[in-house]
């Protein structure tokens, strides 16, 4: 397909009044090919319909150009017709009387049995032939919105342009109308771009779904290439293995920013009071057992207590939500899979550096590989069953789940497999899940085991579902967890706020490891405001009377919340989980390595908190102990990374913390 519409850098600013400007729109860059069906969608007041009304030249942009063929778009014209959800039909005309005024208006040119042709055939094409003589009061909704595809599609224009066609009709109407125009664009090649709310009509139509911001200042945040073959049928596509995850993808996106608009809408001035430069916070989680300290901290006030008045705390599904709140400054701090600070730090994210610090590791251990009942049905009660299954699964594929690319679920899986001489990416499939999924996927069949922390290894015992294979204490007893996280220059613009964070949470660690708190805490978070799941899925020490195989008791890999150097950042192991992400081709592993070091782990903040709170710190650098016997040396990861047995083709890159992309070697 060739390239049909561009639209370049377009501002749309609007004058209200008062004399202030309301941007809608900011920097809006899109192209879109000839033939091609795309659909714009977002919350309401994201800019969707303005856009397209600038597309349409009913509207011009205040800064940038469109083009159509090349040239820009100055006014509306037949070449670009609009479909609007209120039919727009001439009432006092016929159904034939209506499509005849567009045609003969446009179409002067040729004679009137050739316009007389184009009407006829289509009022066929919609199924309109026996109410050809009604007028539009004699109509149903769903036959005057026909009326008006007719109308536009008489013309033949080169650009079809759809405002929420059929939001006002019922379920039944709709479907067969977007049955209907699908036909019609891909038999005439109708190029077309709809605005719509409609996730599962974006997905049904589209060629591309382009997804917008919140206003003001609407941006593009996304597009997905819809890879559904057509022609397609709404009864077929659900079962098209993209279906579900481009739905999910933009549910998600949707979701994000309605939370976006909440936050926005509750946003209070920063109150600089008890000596701290902010005390109201936004902090990130997600509901997992190791969120422990994060919930203690609000609910038990330690918060108040080192003078942070208001920390709201926004649960997320996925680690992924964490991430847009940090790079997105929604958010002032996060409790993040270990990995995550410098994966961020390193261009993780898009290529794009963004200084991330960790003052406070939260947790270590807690993190199992849970297998599905139906390989322990088949022998695999090892590593080396497990190797053995997949080299007799011959054009079988295996897939595997993991909760982020920077998480120690990911990085341990990856590790453990890799060392039983199982390539985690050509031997199977490694897939990002959010953590509450893990146990319903399971169940489902679409994966055959996970990485992940508590309750979803014990519950996959629980419910008979799933065994533990290896549990943290065999792979790398120890290892940090869950740290805090929160951005350089937050933590530079406000660090008495951010020592008075890491006290709150270093404190509701220390709670969380005394013993006579347990069942308490477990009350707390199996609550619906946290992880909303049974009591018994959550174990915070060694719960002797539990099973994680479906068999025999193994130890739990339970969270260690306290104790001498559990909470002291580690750079050795900040290193460790660098080269270990550049490995898998997750980042370059960055030339200037020292200095990302440096700045990810503030051990001065979290040195300062201890101090003030009396607790004593003995640091002794260890050497890290896996469970395959190999050395890091820390001093040259390099040598490290380039003798593991089984690894990606990884760069190595300059990495300019100054808001500049990566300079790679």
């Amino acid at each position: 397909m060739s390239l049909f519409v561009t639209i370049n850098n377009i501002d749309k600013i609007f004058s209200i009044p008062g004399g202030d400007d309301y941007i809608a729109l900011k920097g809006i860059n899109l192209e879109i090919k000839k033939g091609e069906f795309v659909s714009l969608i977002g919350h309401s007041g994201c800019g969707k319909s303005t856009l397209l009304n600038m597309i349409a030249g009913l509207d011009l942009p205040t800064e940038g150009i469109i083009t159509l063929e090349g040239q820009k778009v100055k006014d509306p014209g037949p070449d670009k017709m609009v479909i609007f959800q209120n039919y727009s039909l001439l009432p006092w005309l016929t159904v034939h009387q209506n499509i005849s005024l567009a045609v003969d208006e446009v179409m002067k040119g040729t004679n009137s049995s050739e316009r007389e042709a184009l009407v006829e055939e289509y009022i066929n094409l919609v199924g309109l032939r026996h109410a050809i003589d009604k007028l539009p009061k004699e109509l149903s909704g769903g036959m005057k919105q026909r009326v008006a595809i007719a109308r536009a599609l008489a013309i033949r224009p080169k650009l079809l342009l759809l405002d929420e066609p059929f939001g006002a009709l019922d379920a039944l109407t709709r479907g067969n109308l977007q049955e209907q125009l699908m036909r019609i664009c891909d038999e005439y090649h109708v190029t077309s771009v709809m605005v719509t709310h409609d996730v599962d009509e974006a997905v049904l139509l589209s060629d591309r779904i382009v997804m917008l911001t919140n206003g003001p200042g609407s941006k593009i945040w996304g597009t997905l290439e819809v890879d559904i073959p057509r022609p397609r049928r709404r009864m077929e596509v659900v079962t098209h293995p993209s279906y579900y995850s481009l739905r999910s993808e933009i549910i998600y996106f949707l979701n994000q920013q309605k939370w976006v608009k909440k936050l926005r809408a509750r946003k209070v001035s920063n109150l600089a009071r008890h000596g701290l430069e902010k005390v109201n916070l936004e902090l990130g989680y997600v509901p997992l057992t190791a969120c422990a300290p994060v919930v203690i901290a609000k609910e038990k006030g330690f918060f108040v207590k080192h003078g942070l008045d208001e920390v709201n705390l926004v649960r997320e599904t996925s680690w992924r939500g964490v991430v847009d709140g940090i790079v997105g400054n929604y958010l002032d701090a996060a409790q993040m899979p270990a990995g995550m600070p410098t994966w961020l730090t390193t261009g993780g994210y898009q290529e794009s550096p963004l200084p991330v610090v960790s003052a406070l590791t939260m947790t270590r251990n807690g993190n199992g590989v849970t297998l599905s009942k139906t390989l322990y049905e088949k022998g695999v009660y090892t590593a080396s069953d497990f190797r053995q299954l997949l080299l007799d699964s011959v054009g079988k594929s295996h897939t595997l789940g993991m909760v982020h690319p920077s998480s120690m679920h990911n990085l341990l899986l990856r590790y453990w497999l890799a060392a039983n001489d199982i390539d985690p990416d050509n031997d199977l499939n490694l897939k990002t899940i959010p953590p509450a999924q893990m146990v319903a996927d399971l169940k489902a069949g679409t994966i055959d085991g996970y990485c992940v922390g508590e309750p979803w290894n014990l519950r996959a015992a629980v419910e008979g579902v799933g065994f533990t294979i290896a549990t943290d204490l065999e792979i790398w007893q120890g290892h940090p967890g869950k740290v805090l996280g929160v951005r350089e220059d937050w933590a530079l613009q406000y660090p008495n706020t951010h020592i008075a964070l890491v006290k709150a949470l270093l404190e509701a660690c220390q709670y969380c490891a005394d013993p006579k708190n347990e069942q308490e805490i477990r009350e707390i978070l199996s609550g619906r405001s946290y992880l909303s799941t049974s009591i018994e899925y959550i174990q915070l020490g060694d719960p002797n009377q539990y099973s994680c195989n479906l068999n025999n008791s193994v130890e739990y890999a339970h969270h260690l919340f306290f104790g001498e150097n559990v909470n002291r950042p580690s750079r050795t192991e900040h290193l460790w989980m660098m080269t270990q992400m550049a490995r898998w081709g997750e980042i370059p592993f960055p030339r200037n390595w020292v200095e990302i070091l440096e700045r990810v782990c503030r051990v001065g903040v979290f040195g300062t908190a201890a101090r003030e709170l009396g607790i004593e710190v003995n640091y002794q650098r260890q050497p890290i102990a896996l469970f395959d016997g190999s050395k890091f040396n820390a001093d040259d990861p390099m040598s490290y990374l380039m003798n593991a047995k089984i690894h990606r083709n990884f760069t190595v890159a300059e990495v300019h913390l100054d808001g500049q992309r990566l300079s790679a070697a």
